[in-house]
Parts: structure tokens; sequence; C-alpha cells
């Protein structure tokens, strides 16, 4: 008996004592009768009994044609008798039997001759309730055409879970059939499936009784080797009507339809979400290589391992480039990111660094023709076409690049560069939803660059032009130890018209400026220049700060209506002291040695460009080793804090009137000029020096 307490299975040991009853016979109730050769009953069993209502003291040794038969039937069940005893053929059939009760009822009888050691003869009958019999036989044809017919995978397995019965579908489903089956486990049958997961909850099923329904499982079988197939698996443990073990019935439902449906409608969902996030993502600011980085950034890992951006040099410098058939191509990196692909990281173009790719090259293949490259596939000799360099191939096959695929980035009809994308651990291949998906990633990201392209090129004209017309000035000037610095925007907003100047005048004076045009972009910087160059005119004429002021609120108005804050400081190093006078302009702070930094309460006057207000000279003391702290707006403002609350702040940093001025000027703007503030800044520091 095997440990589970059901029968052997077919070809295996045979049982040593006994083994659990059947329950079938139970089920049938079959009865046994013995008639001696006079037709007598002599041995009639309980099931006899419940089958005629006689018992055994009314049947023995009566004549069971009398007992149990009509009358009109006995000339036929004398014959029948006389046949069994005297041929030694048994006979079968139905006949209709008289109950104890007076009814009639349809038995069916499996009759044959019995011998005992004297050579006596006696008649076995065995009996069963007809109707008994016609169910059971209607169950078992209608359990077997269900088996057979049923587009369900269906399996039995006995105490050893190896198979004893599939059905035709069951061998459609994974291409095994039957005969290779039976007396094996699934383990063995299915070696590339695993089947761990599977047998762990027959075996589970087995032991307790409790069935698991809708148990989902993937792999490969013989039907397809090449391709994932999905099953919901269901199992029940089979047991006879007493109760006996006899094994696990597995129903399997092919559900690789909906598995690879789910799977796309997967793929789909997150390729929208990818389209959703690089709408977000891409493109915050107009700083071109921050927009390429974040093209990147959405590219992996969702869609590639690697993925670099590189734009045509030509392009980044502002002009168009159209390549011929044998032209190489001469890319600018901006951007590349790599998940967990150190050697495609390092086989990849460093951003900022110019690399020129062949003609032969898929790169060059694909900003030429516009169109997309894919090689889905990529082998060895494929990678000598897609790497910059020899040295690269080699560094891009160690990381496992097996597939491949550049889509060109254009905008306003002019391909820009080009989206390059590898995969090394993600093990598909890039098939045709990927390329349409990388092309509307590269489409929305194009636009993007492409403003970000452009406004650099203005951004950096601009700057250009705006240091160009800022003053390079010495340290120590007349009473003056001077230090500046300017600082442009943030990338996101184009250069502003913030200046300052140091203007040595005559009697050991200077005169020190600051000011800022509202507005940005090459048009403040060209109204800066021109207000800087009439300050340094007017200056020369040793004008009083408020006459030179109102000069220049002239000025301002005929300069397409600019308006322009704008402090004007002359230093006396003789009188010790400063004449200042202030238009709309931020005050300056004074520090002093054993003072606390103060802002200094000038009129403030109304900004340059208004026009028909006056404004005012005050004088200020400035001993020697005093400071003042001229500044722009940029320094101090921001979106999140109140003005007031930022002026604390600089004075508190002016703490120590003995610092290096140029420490201090990075002091300040390392401190006070915060990322989010969308101005530049001017500032200008000066000590006055004791005469020679």
């Amino acid at each position: 008996m095997n440990a589970a307490g059901g029968l052997p299975a077919e070809g295996g040991e045979p049982p040593r004592g006994p083994v659990p009853p059947s329950g079938l016979l139970d089920v049938l109730g079959v009865a046994s009768v013995v008639l001696d050769d006079e037709g007598r009953i002599v041995l009639w069993s309980p099931q006899a009994e419940e089958l005629f209502g006689y018992s055994a003291r009314e049947a023995l040794g009566r004549s069971a044609a009398r007992l149990m038969v009509h009358k009109e039937h006995l000339d036929v069940v004398v014959q029948l008798f006389a046949d069994v005893l005297i041929t030694g053929r048994g006979w079968a059939g139905a006949f209709p039997i008289r109950h104890k009760d007076g009814s009639t009822r349809m038995v069916e009888f499996r009759n044959m001759r019995l011998l005992d050691d004297r050579g006596d003869v006696y008649a076995l009958g065995l009996a069963a309730d007809q109707s008994t019999v016609r169910r059971l036989e209607r169950d078992v044809a209608l359990s077997e055409r269900i088996v057979s017919q049923s587009p369900i995978g269906l399996a039995v397995l006995d105490t050893e879970l190896r198979y004893v019965s599939v059905n035709p579908a069951l061998e459609r489903i994974d291409g095994v059939p039957a005969a290779q089956r039976l007396g094996r486990t699934i383990p063995e049958v299915l070696p590339q499936l695993n089947a761990d997961k599977v047998e762990s909850a027959t075996r589970r099923v087995l032991e307790t009784g409790q069935p698991v329904v809708d148990v989902f499982t993937v792999g490969r079988t013989p039907a397809e080797p090449d391709e994932d197939q999905a099953w919901s698996i269901s199992l029940y443990r089979l047991e006879d009507a007493v109760g006996t073990i006899l094994g696990v019935a597995v129903s399997i439902v092919d559900v690789t339809e909906r598995y690879r449906a789910g799977i796309e409608a997967e793929a789909a969902r997150r390729r929208l979400t990818l389209i959703a996030d690089a709408t977000t993502r891409i493109g915050t600011t107009l700083d071109l290589d921050r927009t390429a980085r974040e093209l990147a950034e959405v590219a992996v890992p969702e869609l590639a391992d690697v993925a670099a951006v590189d734009l045509l040099d030509a392009v980044v410098g502002g002009r168009r480039s159209s390549l011929g058939p044998t032209e190489p191509a001469v890319f600018r990196a901006l951007a590349v990111r790599a998940d967990r692909a150190a050697d495609a990281l390092e086989a990849a173009d460093p951003p900022g660094q110019i690399a020129r790719y062949g003609p032969d090259r898929l790169v060059t293949q694909c900003v030429r023709t516009g169109q997309p490259v894919l090689l889905a596939h990529v082998g060895e000799e494929d990678l000598t076409c897609i790497a910059r360099s020899p040295e690269a191939a080699v560094l891009l096959g160690r990381a496992g690049v097996h597939s491949y695929l550049a889509v060109p980035l254009i905008a306003r009809g002019e391909v820009l560069g080009a989206l390059d994308l590898k995969r090394t651990r993600n093990p598909r291949p890039f098939g045709e939803d990927d390329v349409l998906l990388a092309r509307e990633l590269a489409s929305r990201a194009a636009v993007q660059i492409d403003n970000a392209r452009w406004y650099q090129n203005v951004r950096d004209t601009a700057l250009t032009l705006q240091r160009s017309l800022l003053p390079r000035h010495p340290s120590v000037t007349g009473g003056l130890e001077v230090a500046s610095r300017y600082q442009p925007a943030g990338a996101t907003i184009e250069v502003g018209g913030d200046w300052f100047d140091v203007i040595p005048l005559t009697e050991d004076k200077t005169a020190l400026v600051v000011g800022d045009v509202m507005g940005s972009g090459i048009g403040a910087a060209a109204t800066m220049g021109r207000l800087r160059t009439a300050t340094k005119a007017l200056a020369s004429l040793d004008l009083d700060p408020a006459r030179l002021l109102e000069h220049l609120d002239r000025i301002t108005d005929g300069l397409d209506h600019s308006i322009a804050t704008c402090l004007y400081a002359i230093h006396d190093p003789h009188a010790r002291e400063c004449r200042i006078a202030n238009a709309g302009h931020l005050p300056p702070a004074r520090v002093r040695p054993g003072r606390p930094a103060e802002l200094l309460d000038l009129p403030t006057g109304v900004p340059l460009g208004v026009g028909g207000v006056p404004f005012a000279t005050t004088a200020v003391d400035l001993e020697p080793g005093d400071q003042l702290v001229l500044y722009t707006d940029g320094l101090v403002e921001t979106r999140r804090h109140p003005l007031d609350e930022r002026l604390d702040t600089l004075l508190s940093l002016l703490d120590d009137p003995e610092r290096p001025l140029e420490e201090l000027c990075d002091l300040l703007l390392r401190t006070l000029h915060q990322p989010d503030n969308h101005d530049d800044v001017a500032l200008l520091v000066a000590r006055a020096q004791p005469l020679a």
C-alpha cells in the first residue's frame, strides 16, 4: 500500500497485503444468491435482502422462481435456469422480479454455474437494481464524453502524482501525447516548465483535500517551445464512495491569449504613462543640456537600458546641416543615461564632447534620412556600425547590447540630431511598438530642444554683448579699493540690463555706479550700454550726482520708453565723504568698523525714464576702512521671502569690515543669489583707503 492509502499505479509495484475496497460495488448494491440444482435458495446475501425484500430466514430453502418470479414468467425462468446448469453458459440480462411488497422491479442479473469439490452443481446469481445500473452507466458515459470532448485540458494523477489519464485537449495544449505521459510526473513530462509551483500545490491538495482553483502559471512546452504560454490550473482530490484517496484531478485552461492581451494592455498603459511623463518632465527649462538630460532620463529604463541624445554640431551653432551619402556626421553629445550598464556608458560619447561618425554608422544614416533605424537583433559584426570606434564596440559587446534603435530628433522640418537607444538587461528586442513610442518621445522632445537651442544662442549673444559693455576696473582707484561681480540669471530667463561702473575723476575722486534696465534680452543689454556710455560722458563733467541723474533721465526717456533704476555716488577721499543720488534703486549698505552694518537712508527718487521729478543728493561720511556695498535687486529679491527679511540677511553678512573684498563678493553671491531667482545681479563693493 502506498503512503496515501490508494491503489498502486498502473505498472507500479503490486500491493503487499490488503488494500482498501472500491466503493463501486457499494454504489451498485450487488446482491449474491446461490441456488442448488433444484432451484432452491441455499445462500442469501444481505444485499439480496435489501434488493428483494426477503430476509435470509424467509428465503433460504425456498424455490427462487416461486418466491420472486411472476407466474407468467415461470416457464422462461425454468428454461434459463436449466440452460445455465446443463450447458454451463452464463446468462446476463434484466428481468422483472416480484418484490416482497408486491411490486415488480427490473433487476440486472449475471448468472453462472458453480461446482463444488464433490461435483455438485449450483447456480450463482449476481443482481443489482436496473435503474441504479443504468444511472451509473449514464454517468460513466457522460463523464467519458465530457472528458474526451472538453476543450479544457483534463488529467488524473495518482497518489504519487504520476499521470494515469489525460484527455485529447491536454495533448493539444502542451503538445505531449498521452502515451508519453502515463506513469510519469509533471517535471518528467515537461522539463522546460517550472513545475515546482504546480507540483507543490498538487501535493497540498492531495494531503489536505482542499481544492485549489485558478492557479496562474507561465512557461514553455513542446507545442510552443519559443514563446511563453499561460494556463489557469485547478486541482481537486479524487476519492471513491468510501473515502479512499485515488489521486488528483487537474483541469487546465489555456489563457495565453488573455495573458498576451494583458501584456499588450500593460505595455500600452506604460507607453501612455511614459508619454504623459515626458510631457511634464521634458522642457522644464530652456537649458539645452538639461532638456537633453530630461529626454534621456525619461527613456531609461522604461524604453531602453542605455540612451544618448546627440545633436549635430552645426545645428547647435545655429546653422542648418544637410548630410550627403558619403559625408560623416559631426555630433555634439548632450546627454547619456544608462541603467546598470557601466561598459555601455563608457562606450558612449561624454556630454559636451564632439564626436565624428562615419557614413556607414547607423546614427549617421538616421540623421541623414530623417528615418528611424532599427536593429532588433544585434550581432557582433553589427557593433562596429553602432559604436564610434573599435574600442567602443568591444565595450558595447561586453555590456551585452543585443538590440538597437535610433530615431531622429526633428523640429520644424529640421533634423537636429538623434535619440540613440540600446538594450542590455531588458531581454526583449526593440519592436515596431517601441519605434512608435521612441518617435513620439523624440518628436515631443525635439521641439523643446529646438526652443532651448535657439534660446541659448540668443542668450549667449546677449550675454556676450552685456559682458563686453561691463567695465574692467583696477582693484584700487583714487582713495578706494574696489571689487565687483556680475552674475547672469539662470538659463530659463534671458540676460538682463544690470550694470555697474567705476569711473576715476579728478582730484582723486571716484564715481561708483550701479543700475538696472527693466526688461531682458539684447534690447535691455543695448540700453544698458547706452546708459553706461552716457554716464561716463556725464561723469567727466564733474556734475553733482542729482544733476547727472536728471541728464540720464532725459536720455532714458528717448530710448524707446525704457525705464531703469540707478544709484550714482562720488567718493571724495579728501573730504572723506560720498555724495549719492538715487533713481528708484535699492539703498546701498555702509559698513564701518565697530558699528553694525546699515542701509543708507536716501531719498529714493523715481526710476530713469519716468521724467518730471527732481533728484536729490545726499552726503554721507566714508572714513578710511569704511565700506560701501552697491547692488541690484537680483541679489536680494526672491518670490518666497519678504524684501525686508532679505535686506536684513544682507546686513548680517556684512559683519567683518576687514574681510577681503573679493571674499565678500563671493560670500554675498553664494548666500543670497537663490537658484530660483530669475534675475541677473550686479555687485560693487568699495572700501575707503587713506591717501598716500
